[in-house]
């Protein structure tokens, strides 16, 4: 039996320690929100956090999280600043990226709370929406900052 803290659960799951995080989350766990797509960490729909870290959880072993928390889009509180601005600017089309995209966000803005417009354009380079909502994105993260900023860190 493996223990993971998700959320900050900790949750038993039998499952072999080689198995993706992603296939755990999904289908022991039932966190549908971590998306499958590629399976080799290029798009960016599987992003978890690990120990505030972003990750894509479709090339993260169980047995390399262990003792880590992670955290899915569930975990965030609803009032935080990027859930917050995702849904003042309207930015999910179909949603089935913006789990994902969000968590990337909050690692970014973590380590970047005051980004620049080529910072954000760099730092969300490398995760796909096909809706090509990436100009509301954009604006979200911007809000995400100075919502965070007003709130004092």
């Amino acid at each position: 039996m493996i223990v993971l803290n998700v959320n900050g659960i900790k949750r038993q799951v039998d499952e072999d320690p080689d198995t993706p995080l992603l296939w755990v989350l999904r289908d022991n766990l039932g966190i549908t929100s971590v998306k499958y797509t590629c399976g080799i960490a290029e798009c960016g729909m599987c992003t978890v956090l690990i120990d505030g870290e972003a990750q894509r959880s479709c090339v993260v072993y169980v047995k390399d999280v262990l003792g880590s928390k992670i955290t899915t889009i569930e975990g965030l509180p609803e009032n935080h600043p990027v859930k917050v601005a995702w849904i003042e600017r309207q930015v999910p089309q179909c949603g089935y990226c913006q789990p994902g995209i969000m968590l990337q966000t909050v690692d970014f803005l973590s380590r970047n709370p005051n980004p620049t417009e080529k910072q954000i354009n760099d730092a969300m380079d490398n995760v796909i929406c096909r809706c090509g909502t990436h100009p509301r994105i954009k604006k979200a993260i911007q809000m995400a900052a100075e919502m965070t900023a007003r709130q004092g860190g």
